[in-house]
């Protein structure tokens, strides 16, 4: 079994918990944020939405200078969120499957403004910059749903809001 088809379950349940919580982003309250630090509901749903974007682009390119980087839309709507999502995951998952072991143990770098922030494998970009940062503002998202009061998913477990799977 090669090194990504081993990565593509994990990637699967990932892909599909989040867009269980994409699913749930009210359109009428995108503009809500729960501190003056935060993002809005926009801006987290269409940075979740455009998350996988960065899987499929660590498997096509050698590096990324964030400096030439334009910010990523924010959600215009919870269709919108999980249209861009879907486009997104199945982007990257076809990369993926393409992906052989000597392309995801090559290294890939993130730079910004002429600095090397990280030069790493890209299965190691993968685990840590794309699935695991998507698992982080998914987590994210959970606590902006749960002090609007809109129900949580359930995710890896019964949630509080659903007694079952």
């Amino acid at each position: 079994m090669s090194l990504a088809q081993s990565l593509l379950p994990e990637l699967e349940q990932e892909l599909a918990n989040t867009r269980k919580t994409l699913e749930r982003v009210p359109t009428d309250q995108l503009g809500w944020k729960p501190h003056e630090k935060s993002g809005t509901f926009a801006w987290m749903a269409g940075h979740l939405a455009n998350l996988p974007m960065w899987g499929a682009m660590t498997l096509t390119t050698d590096e990324l200078d964030l400096s030439d980087t334009p910010a990523a839309p924010q959600a215009e709507s919870t269709a919108w969120a999980l249209e861009t999502f879907d486009k997104n995951a199945e982007t990257f998952k076809q990369a993926l499957l393409e992906a052989g072991d000597d392309k995801m143990l090559a290294n890939w770098k993130l730079i910004y403004k002429g600095q090397e922030l990280f030069n790493m494998p890209r299965i190691a970009v993968l685990r840590s910059m794309v699935i695991n940062h998507l698992i982080h503002h998914r987590g994210q998202l959970t606590m902006y749903l749960r002090l609007r009061d809109i129900p949580v998913p359930a995710l890896y477990g019964p949630s509080a809001d659903e007694g079952q799977m």
